[in-house]
């Protein structure tokens, strides 16, 4: 069975990089679902929690070529995208190209660099194109960015607008370990101060991207049930009716909550898409797809209080 494959190819990679990162399955089963249903990732959480090695260490375990961007305030968007440059010994110009040519991009800190330079990623993002002086150029069949941000530290940021988030399938929040999952780290790492080399876990690739564009068909190809169609846009238009929220979710949450669904589903070794898929990633897909009404703001709720009403109150079919 094919989808069993893919469940036993999920659970390796938990296990292999929980060989380097203690207590983070769900981010990277929220990686792997965002990467068989060609979505993009947004982790927030606090210095030194563990999103660079994560990232890391995801890309060597699925053989993904990997590099790392450091948003700054002067990062200029042809320092992401590449530029062309007048090659004077063939008399024409040749393309240089930037960092987001690759298929795993880690845009580390993205809200430390101004707008225009955000807006660089959001062709790449969204089409897997990128144009550069009028020319398209087309980006890795597995492009995937995933993107940091720190919620501590405000100052010298610049906010990413609605448009740039809606473009991220989930928004993940990297929390503090528990106690034994810290002592661990500490008994793993406690010997150095700088990031580990990957090479001294021994992690290997569990498969190519080759493997991955199967994946994705088998994916593409589960059943999801009109019930569920039906319960999934019921969700999405419930955020629009909140009084809680200014703002709800767009139809495109919509069709990025079915496609994940149905990675979910082949993840858990099923060919169908069941409810509980549904419900297992609402609170990622959703929370940074919506706006807080100014009133419960000042009643201190958070975005994912709200969706967990929307969640108890829209009826799951059985």
């Amino acid at each position: 069975m094919s989808t069993e494959k893919v469940r036993e190819l999920a659970k390796a990679l938990r296990s292999r990089i929980g060989t380097v990162i203690l207590g983070q399955e769900q981010a990277v089963d929220l990686l792997l679902v965002a990467l068989v249903s060609e979505g993009h990732v947004l982790f927030e959480g606090p210095p030194g929690t563990g999103k660079t090695l994560l990232a890391r260490s995801f890309a060597a375990c699925l053989k993904m070529e990997f590099r790392r961007v450091q948003f700054t305030p002067d990062l200029m968007p042809g320092d992401l995208l590449g530029t062309n440059l007048f090659n004077f010994q063939t008399s024409a110009f040749s393309l240089t190209k930037g960092p987001v040519f690759t298929e795993f991009l880690l845009a580390d800190e993205i809200n430390r660099t101004p707008p225009k330079t955000q807006a660089a990623l959001l062709e790449a993002m969204q089409e897997r194109t990128v144009t550069i002086d009028g020319t398209s150029h087309p980006l890795s069949a597995g492009f995937l960015v995933v993107a940091t941000q720190n919620p501590i530290e405000q100052e010298g940021t610049y906010p990413l607008p609605e448009a740039q988030l809606d473009r991220f399938l989930f928004k993940v929040l990297i929390g503090y370990p528990e106690r034994a999952e810290e002592l661990m780290m500490v008994k793993t790492h406690g010997h150095r101060t700088a990031m580990p080399s990957l090479d001294a876990f021994g992690l290997k690739p569990l498969c190519d991207l080759a493997y991955v564009e199967w994946v994705r068909k088998v994916v593409a190809a589960i059943r999801l049930s009109d019930e569920l169609a039906a319960y999934v846009v019921d969700l999405v238009r419930a955020t629009r009716q909140h009084p809680s929220l200014h703002y709800g979710a767009s139809p495109r949450a919509a069709n990025m909550l079915a496609a994940a669904s149905r990675a979910v589903a082949v993840l858990e070794g099923r060919d169908f898409v069941i409810p509980d898929d549904v419900k297992s990633i609402f609170l990622p897909l959703m929370r940074h797809r919506v706006v807080l009404a100014p009133t419960a703001e000042v009643d201190g709720a958070s975005a994912d209080q709200v969706l967990e009403q929307i969640l108890s109150a829209v009826a799951a079919p059985r």
